[in-house]
């Protein structure tokens, strides 16, 4: 029977640290990463007239992470079983570039790479040790592709004021999305190390990288945020099942796609976001004064199936809501720059009866011993995998605490905590996990170091059952450079 073995901490030997990749091309900012290093000011900017309100800018980041990892029982690496093991890879290395065509038009471009490891993670066909090894040369993709439209423009053209209220209007493959502000992260910016993956609960599923093809609009109305988006989901056709002991299990198979509604709207009580883009800042590390509070949707018909007992297929909705508070404030003396982070979000999941799903950060197993009785088998998955989304509830808090100012400013360090709780209708208990780290800004999020210890519960089936036995734990640290 598997261990019950908890997630403590198992680094006990002295770790190199490696030279990571830097993606040396053309570099940008924008308004919206503020928290960055003034050191890079707005990055490079090619004017396309003289007063500047046309204009290309570009950023590349990377994102390298070490971990040292305890998998789930029985899993299986290169055609090894291994119950701990360690890796270096890439997390994101990533290209956007935009440009004001015009002081009405806008176009974006997002391409790269993400989860590539010493095992998994290459590109298409690629297999085994040679050329094209499994963790080889991974696919390059386009994340985003749209272009936008001010029908009410944030500025007046004529005045140069801002107007109270404005309104605009885009499509393609786009990132204008509902549900929470954390569903549209932006990844440069995290408190923690990353964000906790089920708030972007349709992800590799019915989007491409959280992104799906439709229409948007977005803007202001006064200190209302807003969003809203109908788009095509991607087709999915995975087989239904019924299970014995909870009957109906709803699973993706969405057919010819009904259109997907989604919206998020959040009111900015002080300081105002920029919403020139879709990336929303985690943590703005002491540069910006901002509380706000929000609420998400979305929704698809008939976007999953389930079979009963005799295999009759019944059609189900998708209907995701969300509801969440975000603070970032400065607290005591100015000099010492201190400021709070602190993040807060409860999800309600609907993809139909049971509904669950695993997922797996960057996982470099590929299945279970082939030895291993199945009943010993964690339904996690293997690997990292953990309990991802399903139909249920999911809670999720986070804060961080930016400390003074030392003497030479060098460097800067905000510890940070996060705490999520998911009761999902298929599993017959609740199940926490915990989070705990640091960041280490060399140059704001431009130049950072992160550390992070992290848990997951393990989940077996037990008597018709479906229940937590013991935790498995891991250690990430993160090299973040973006220019």
């Amino acid at each position: 029977m598997p261990n019950k073995a908890g997630g403590k901490a198992f680094l006990s030997n002295t770790l190199r640290y490696y030279t990571a990749l830097i993606l040396v091309f053309v570099s940008a900012s924008f308004a919206s990463f503020s928290q960055g290093s003034p050191e890079y000011g707005s990055g490079i900017k090619i004017n396309l007239n003289q007063e500047g309100t046309r204009y290309i800018r570009f950023i590349n980041w990377g994102q390298i992470w070490f971990r040292s990892q305890q998998n789930n029982p029985g899993s299986l690496i290169n055609g090894e079983v291994k119950n701990k093991t360690w890796d270096i890879g890439a997390r994101r290395l990533r290209v956007i570039t935009y440009a004001q065509i015009s002081p009405r038009y806008l176009i974006l471009a997002h391409v790269g790479i993400n989860n590539q490891t010493f095992a998994t993670g290459g590109g298409f066909s690629s297999s085994g040790t040679g050329p094209s090894g499994a963790g080889k040369k991974p696919q390059l993709f386009f994340h985003d592709v749209w272009n936008e439209y001010a029908v009410i423009p944030a500025k007046n053209a004529k005045t140069g004021k801002s107007n109270k209220y404005n309104l605009y209007v885009g499509g393609g493959l786009h990132y204008w999305l509902g549900i929470s502000r954390m569903t549209s992260a932006s990844t440069l910016n995290f408190l923690t190390i990353d964000a906790p993956i089920f708030n972007w609960p349709l992800i590799e599923v019915s989007d491409q990288f959280m992104r799906q093809f439709g229409f948007y609009a977005k803007g202001k109305l006064g200190k209302l945020n807003y969003s809203a988006a109908i788009n095509k989901p991607f087709a999915t056709n995975n087989t239904p099942a019924y299970d014995t002991w909870k009957g109906r299990v709803a699973t993706d198979n969405n057919g010819d796609a009904k259109a997907s509604l989604q919206g998020y709207f959040d009111y900015q009580f002080l300081e105002q976001e920029a919403n020139v883009l879709p990336f929303r800042v985690g943590t703005y590390a002491g540069t910006k004064k901002v509380f706000n509070i929000g609420a998400g949707f979305y929704h698809n018909s008939d976007a999953t199936k389930s079979v009963d007992a005799s295999a009759n297929i019944q059609k189900h909705d998708i209907t995701l809501l969300g509801v969440d508070a975000f603070a970032d404030l400065p607290v005591g003396n100015k000099s010492k720059n201190m400021a709070v982070t602190a993040y807060s979000v409860f999800y309600n999941y609907n993809f139909g009866p049971n509904y669950w799903r695993t997922l797996g950060i960057m996982n470099t197993s590929t299945g279970f011993d082939p030895a291993m009785p199945v009943a010993d088998r964690t339904i996690n998955g293997f690997g990292d995998a953990r309990m991802f989304v399903g139909t249920g509830n999911i809670f999720y808090t986070q804060a961080g605490f930016l400390l003074p100012k030392g003497k030479t400013n060098k460097m800067r360090v905000q510890p940070f905590a996060a705490y999520t709780y998911k009761k999902f209708d298929f599993l017959d208990e609740g199940g926490s996990y915990f989070d705990a780290g640091s960041n280490f800004f060399i140059d704001g999020h431009n130049a950072k170091i992160t550390a992070q210890y992290s848990t997951r519960p393990i989940y077996y089936l037990r008597n018709g059952q479906r229940l937590k036995d013991g935790t498995k734990g891991e250690f990430l640290l993160q090299l973040q450079v973006y220019l």
